[in-house]
């Protein structure tokens, strides 16, 4: 197959092994390429203007700029981007901020090996892919009242072992707010305690640690 027939590809993450991997499992097929590789989201953009890939592989952790912003970024520069999510992350607010970013699909990285080829054939031709796991994380929260932006904020200083007041210091609000806050945290994520907020909210995706 010629190089202009195959799908052009950028891949984004910060772990070399896994960018390895990826350029392995591709370099086999005859109908796809690396053009470019990034390992931060300012790196992406600046790459995917450099190449203009027909997809891009995006992680979402990594230094300087995440994956979710990346995503925001060039979808408003280039709104026919198409972009996949590659993630160890299943939680459904992870994959709603990916998704409502503007990236295609969302494929756990412990399932690239047996789903990517497809998942890049697939978001290629114009279709939309989340993965069922995922997929059914979304719909079970579906109902629920999203934390605002503070309480991600304060449920993050939770996640660092901060007490009220020294979450109502770092944040330069008073004592009974930071209170305040946590106690809707408690009630938004039906948790029992500070403990079990944090270990929904990792599990979910809200914070990341």
């Amino acid at each position: 197959m010629s190089h202009e027939s195959c799908i052009r590809i950028l891949c984004v993450d910060d772990h070399p092994l896994l960018l390895d991997g990826i350029a392995a499992l591709i370099g086999m097929e005859r109908d796809m390429k690396i053009v470019a590789e990034a390992s931060s989201g300012i790196e992406a953009i600046s790459q995917f203007r450099a190449t203009l890939p027909d997809i891009t592989l995006m992680d979402l952790q990594m230094r300087e700029m995440n994956g979710v912003d990346a995503i925001g970024a060039i979808r408003t520069e280039w709104p026919w981007a198409r972009i996949i999510v590659l993630s160890m992350f299943g939680g459904d607010a992870m994959a709603q901020r990916a998704l409502k970013a503007g990236a295609q699909a969302y494929l756990l990285k412990g399932l690239v090996r047996g789903e990517l080829l497809d998942t890049i054939r697939l978001v290629h031709g114009g279709a939309k892919c989340v993965q069922p796991e995922v997929a059914y994380s979304i719909a079970t929260h579906v109902s629920d009242t999203a934390l605002t932006d503070r309480e991600v904020e304060v449920l993050g200083q939770i996640a660092n072992g901060q007490s009220n007041k020294q979450i109502a210091y770092r944040l330069s609000i008073n004592e009974e707010t930071a209170k305040t806050h946590v106690k809707n945290i408690l009630a938004k994520l039906h948790a029992n305690d500070r403990t079990h907020a944090v270990t929904l909210g990792l599990k979910r995706g809200i914070i990341l640690l």
